[in-house]
């Protein structure tokens, strides 16, 4: 198929490249270029079977999560680039050429705000289930392929995507998922949402083994996720950091436009928000505790990647020196003295543990013992 991929960001090259792979794929980024892939944005509309805009609709940085959100009155997403890609994208297109938006937004943003501005082509909404690090396993291995169309039926355009990304995966019967904008809308960030959910629940049981002692937070998570009768699976179960990431913090820190704009009466992205920020602090308290200065291994919100927006160990590092009135030191310790480390990314353990009379806090519960250094495995209070 002839492609063109709009936004060859942090996520959006990846997934291009995959899907140049088995397609014809010309992508354009006025900020961006990729030899071999990139074009003008006028040959990347031109003579198309679908168009795909995957630019962003950024939060205001206060909001990414790093740092604590729940006091903020809650604020939409800003969708004035995916709005202008999709007018700039419906002048330049063939008549009938299929738009496919993949940009997150709130429910009911398609309907009101996008498609009035398409004249030219044939809409579609497909937001994908990607995450930095992963994107090109992700595209090739998704847990399901979302379209949206105006009424929510099969038509000759799912169809043109089901023939764009057939090809591409690594599975015999992929799970297509067909609903209205509002549905996939919908679909996309409650999917965030509930992550962010179960994460708030896991390290609730991690801050009961804290308080009430005797207690592994693992011998109850791991029995929870098997439990597959009534408890879905066993990701995300793991206690921990919170959730983090340009995508799950926003998702609920925007979602409350919604229970505001509609007088829901309850307000439990809020809620979550006030739950990862609580739970944050109570570990910064813990680290606090050992009266040593503090080193956080690992910045970036997951490990392997560079990003740190949401990053769940900035907003511990955020409560440390606000209670502690101290520097926090990501990835490694300035000296030979004594710290006290909180583990992050275990890809940042050091081979040889170099600082004597140290106080090392593992949330995962794996580290062995570590000579001339205190191990604790943060949620295990046997």
């Amino acid at each position: 198929m002839r492609v063109g991929f709009i936004g060859l960001g942090k996520l959006g090259r990846d997934a291009a490249e995959v899907l140049a792979e088995q397609h014809e794929v010309v992508g354009y980024d006025p900020n961006v270029n990729v030899p071999g892939l990139s074009g003008t944005l006028e040959e990347a509309c031109k003579d198309k079977d679908v168009v795909l805009i995957a630019v962003q609709t950024p939060h205001d940085p206060k909001y990414d999560g790093k740092d604590p959100t729940s006091h903020l009155p809650p604020k939409e997403f800003d969708y004035s680039y995916v709005i202008e890609a999709t007018k700039q994208v419906d002048a330049l297109v063939n008549k009938g050429t299929l738009i496919s938006v993949i940009s997150t937004v709130l429910p009911g943003t398609m309907r009101r705000d996008v498609v009035p501005h398409v004249k030219n082509g044939m809409f579609i909404y497909n937001p994908y289930l990607i995450a930095q690090g992963t994107v090109k396993w992700d595209m090739r291995n998704p847990e399901m392929i979302m379209i949206g169309t105006e009424d929510g039926n099969e038509s000759t355009i799912t169809h043109t995507l089901r023939d764009l990304y057939d090809p591409i995966l690594n599975q015999v019967a992929p799970r297509y998922v067909i609903g209205t904008w509002e549905e996939i809308e919908a679909l996309k960030v409650f999917y965030n949402t509930f992550i962010s959910t179960k994460l708030a629940l896991v390290n609730m049981i991690q801050d009961t083994a804290m308080s009430v002692g005797h207690m592994n937070v693992d011998v109850v998570t791991d029995a929870l996720k098997d439990s597959k009768q009534r408890i879905m699976g066993p990701s995300y179960m793991k206690a921990g950091f919170g959730d983090g990431g340009g995508c799950h913090p926003r998702d609920n820190i925007a979602l409350r436009v919604l229970n505001e704009k509609y007088k829901m009466g309850y307000d439990l992205f809020d809620a979550i928000m006030k739950a990862r920020e609580e739970q944050a602090a109570n570990m910064a308290r813990y680290c606090l505790q050992f009266q040593m200065p503090v080193v956080i291994l690992g910045k970036a919100f997951k490990p392997g990647i560079d990003q740190t927006a949401g990053s769940p160990s900035m907003l511990v590092g955020w409560y440390i020196e606000k209670l502690g009135n101290q520097k926090v030191y990501y990835d490694k310790a300035p000296d030979g003295k004594a710290y006290t480390f909180l583990i992050h990314d275990k890809g940042l353990i050091p081979e040889t543990w170099d600082n004597p009379g140290s106080c090392i806090i593992d949330p995962y519960r794996e580290l062995g013992p570590v000579k001339n250094h205190v191990v604790k495995h943060y949620g295990n209070t046997r």
